[in-house]
């Protein structure tokens, strides 16, 4: 007997023994799917949508209401850039596409190459937070020493509930260079 189980003739060990890992592989390997999914229907963990210019020529501004959105930046540990928003706020009419930037800076005397990930808080408001351009979309090419301004162009869905007054987009900045396939 090992650990409780009777290993008698093998005849249910065997089976065991294979289908566990084949289970753990099958979790491991539908766990971002499902989780993507889960954060598209929720809006957890704060992902942002992409719209389409025209998509988003076609959303109606509320001139009624104002929206503060909040710009933060930070760097994943030992981060060899300076990172930061152009602007730390925004006042916005949901509905109307707004522009801004940020702006990073490599430390180093050789080339880099970043990723940005956003993060949208609170939650629940991520799903009306709308990108039609963003620097997030595609990783970033540094010279050394070299500064790039970063564009950002959204847009607030009319749609955001109403006791959402304030939205905080907040970027980290991750050195990918190391990780890339050539």
């Amino acid at each position: 007997m090992i650990g409780g189980m009777n290993l008698q003739s093998g005849k249910i060990t065997l089976p065991v023994l294979f289908l566990v890992p084949l289970l753990m592989f099958g979790f491991g390997y539908l766990m971002v799917p499902i989780y993507n999914v889960l954060c598209d229907i929720t809006g957890l963990n704060g992902k942002t949508g992409a719209i389409s210019i025209s998509e988003a020529s076609q959303l109606t501004m509320d001139e009624e209401r104002l929206v503060k959105v909040e710009f933060t930046g930070s760097l994943n540990m030992y981060a060899p850039w300076q990172f930061r928003p152009e602007v730390t706020s925004m006042m916005v009419h949901p509905g109307k596409q707004y522009s801004t930037s940020y702006v990073a800076t490599n430390k180093l005397e050789k080339p880099l190459i970043g990723q940005a990930v956003p993060s949208v808080s609170p939650g629940r408001a991520a799903r009306y937070f709308n990108k039609t351009e963003c620097f997030c979309f595609v990783q970033q090419s540094f010279e050394a020493k070299e500064t790039l301004d970063m564009p950002l162009v959204f847009i607030v869905d009319p749609e955001l509930p109403k006791d959402v007054d304030t939205i905080t987009l907040s970027y980290t900045f991750f050195d990918v260079t190391d990780k890339q396939i050539n």
